[in-house]
């Protein structure tokens, strides 16, 4: 057998070995017994900075909620298709009408809603309903995965899983064990690490996201080796190249 041929065996031999993907590396769910007292199906939102809200005030006597109801437009007057929104500040704070400025940030969907019904009821509105939606609640899918990108969520209510699913689930070069979540409280962020081969996933914090969370996952080592390799050999083929143009160009001479 030639050397070019045997050269050409040991390359095609790396190649199918490389590309055999183990089947426990890529099975979500496969370890580890999770106590399920620690499972948790509830979420709660808790409002931030940046955060732009949507808030409606309704009630029976719906005169007395419509200077609560503002649209974006110069009218005065609640419309379903352009209604007001709130940004709330570094502060944590909103201006509303007639209320002033509110601290809503650091407070779940209950607690503002409670501050709202205090501030309102007897004085302006008798038991007044208030809604409020979190219009930007967003979280960011990056890294080896189908369809990287930044996905609204209009429910604010998303998953570790959906988050990925939402973003084409991984590739099969993608690391499982070793999905990072970045997220800020207040001002720092903090760092989670979720391992999608492992039952307790289900009990991590990070397990349903945030509003702004993003969501990062690392190549596993055999393709970072491998685009290291792809490298390395381009350059030595190149390099291979120039050399044996050159003697090519001499020899000739």
């Amino acid at each position: 057998m030639t050397t070019t041929k045997i050269k050409l065996l040991l390359i095609c031999s790396t190649l199918l070995i490389t590309s055999c993907v183990s089947k426990k590396n890529i099975t979500y769910f496969q370890n580890d017994l999770v106590d399920q007292s620690k499972v948790s199906n509830s979420y709660k939102t808790v409002y931030k900075p940046d955060d732009l809200l949507q808030i409606n005030i309704s009630s029976i006597d719906m005169e007395a909620v419509m200077p609560f109801n503002l649209s974006s437009s110069a009218s005065t007057e609640m419309t379903s298709s352009n209604p007001q929104t709130y940004l709330i500040d570094s502060n944590g704070e909103i201006d509303f009408p007639i209320l002033g400025k509110l601290t809503i940030g650091g407070l779940s969907r209950e607690d503002a809603v409670k501050l709202f019904k205090d501030k309102l009821d007897p004085t302006y509105v008798k038991s007044p309903s208030i809604n409020i939606n979190i219009t930007n609640f967003k979280v960011t899918v990056l890294g080896d995965v189908k369809s990287p990108g930044t996905f609204t969520i209009p429910n604010e209510r998303v998953t570790i899983l959906e988050a990925i699913g939402l973003a084409g689930d991984l590739n099969l070069s993608g690391q499982r064990q070793n999905i990072l979540v970045t997220r800020e409280e207040g001002e720092k962020k903090v760092f989670h690490t979720l391992d999608l081969l492992s039952n307790t996933l289900f009990t991590s914090p990070a397990y349903y996201l945030q509003q702004n969370d993003v969501v990062y996952v690392d190549q596993n080592y055999a393709k970072s080796q491998d685009a290291a390799t792809n490298q390395s050999t381009r350059l030595i083929f190149s390099t291979t190249s120039i050399i044996l143009a050159l003697i090519n160009i001499f020899t000739r001479n």
